[in-house]
């Protein structure tokens, strides 16, 4: 009997769009606001983060690339975080993972849901019982769509693309025109763009991280390696792709905003503060992760020189991002500590009272392994082997023949 293996199904073009319908999502909507708020209002400081966290996020794709070309499986980030720190690191990761994600999807489904429902309440805020039952209806339809495989997920990907991108080019072309027509007010928000209150350092953190968030879903691809096609040259020419376009939208967007609304105006828009703090919680979370991930990575390198890397991501981008991992991490907490940031990090260190007893010392492992076989054979799911063939042979096997081939002619 065959070992049980993923169907790589996905190639270089849907592989694009799954990644650019992951990225573009409410995160252009909220994340505006965010990044105005903590620029202090300062247009071209704003205008300038959004540039800089596109190239920050491809900074950080590319090195992400490496891990999931080094190993092309689902959930590569938890299987390389063992490999290079230990058991210990990658339970931190699954451990914030398990309740960041959830608590994300829970909170994008009720801002959807609101927007859906405001037209039927003119005038009036939406009560919270009918929002409430279609962001659950939301998160259903989703989960049946991902149980029912990675095929049609890519199909509705392209197709939700689709739609979010005709609204984005409208929203774009929109300021555009008002921009080329050069009327005064619509030209206020650029003159003297600078000449705000500059923010300091912790704001700055916290406005990129903002802005980090609206181009987050790059790792995706990592995540579902097991389903790419060729995943040693797919997951960077999908990230370039999907990235460089997603930067040009973002910018025009957000020109267009500046373009139509006062950034007093755009700072009174439809959402309430809870959702800004909830960016930064799992911006935070998410590049203390990353910062993680770039310590192995180094680690690897020197630790298993000869590892098979089908792509090497060049040392400075990983140093970079590094670097934007410790700014981004450290500034907030230690020239303004907020409280939620506190939360963050005690939830964080609250998964070694759960590691030691149920995971290092194995404590209570019969009945977990039952409710792990029950839960498998109830949702109809089964974990791949440890070696994946198809995908470690991509590269491998064609290295070892051209060796071979010329250890005879020698």
């Amino acid at each position: 009997m065959q070992s049980p293996q993923l169907q790589r199904v996905i190639g270089y073009f849907h592989g694009t769009v799954f990644l650019f319908s992951i990225i573009i999502g409410a995160g252009i909507f909220m994340s505006p606001k965010g990044v105005l708020k903590y620029s202090s209002l300062n247009v071209g400081v704003s205008l300038s983060i959004w540039a800089a966290s596109a190239v920050v996020s491809v900074m950080a794709a590319l090195c992400h690339a490496e891990l999931g070309t080094t190993f092309p499986r689902s959930g590569a980030q938890y299987f390389f975080l063992k490999r290079s720190l230990g058991p210990l690191i990658a339970f931190f990761t699954v451990w914030i993972n398990l309740f960041s994600a959830p608590a994300e999807n829970a909170a994008f489904s009720l801002l959807l849901a609101g927007y859906i429902i405001q037209p039927f309440y003119p005038g009036c805020s939406v009560p919270e019982l009918p929002k409430k039952c279609l962001a659950l209806a939301i998160l259903c339809c989703l989960g049946i769509l991902n149980a029912r495989g990675v095929r049609g997920i890519a199909w509705f990907q392209t197709v939700t693309t689709a739609v979010k991108m005709m609204v984005l080019c409208c929203i774009s072309l929109t300021g555009i025109v008002l921009l080329v027509k050069g009327k005064k007010e619509n030209l206020a928000a650029f003159e003297k763009a600078f000449d705000g209150e500059i923010p300091d350092a912790a704001q700055i953190a916290e406005a990129f991280l903002q802005g980090l968030y609206a181009y987050s879903g790059w790792g995706v691809l990592v995540r579902i390696a097991g389903d790419l096609k060729q995943p040693s040259k797919n997951i960077p020419r999908c990230v370039i792709t999907a990235l460089t376009f997603v930067t040009i939208i973002y910018v025009l967007v957000n020109v267009s905003y500046l373009s139509v609304l006062t950034p007093n105006e755009i700072m009174s828009s439809v959402f309430t503060s809870d959702l800004i703090i909830l960016v930064n919680y799992v911006g935070f979370s998410s590049w203390i992760q990353l910062g993680l991930m770039m310590v192995g990575l180094l680690k690897l390198r020197f630790q298993e020189p000869n590892l098979y890397r089908p792509y090497k991501v060049r040392l400075p981008f990983v140093f970079g991002t590094i670097a934007v991992s410790l700014f981004l991490v450290l500034t907030p907490v230690i020239r303004s500590p907020q409280m939620h940031y506190i939360y963050v990090l005690l939830f964080i260190f609250s998964g070694v009272l759960l590691y030691f007893p149920f995971v290092h010392f194995s404590l209570c492992s019969t009945y977990f392994d039952k409710m792990t076989c029950f839960l498998q054979l109830l949702l109809n799911v089964s974990p791949v082997s440890d070696i994946d063939e198809n995908a470690l042979t991509d590269g491998r096997a064609l290295q070892k023949n051209s060796s071979e081939i010329t250890a005879d002619k020698k």
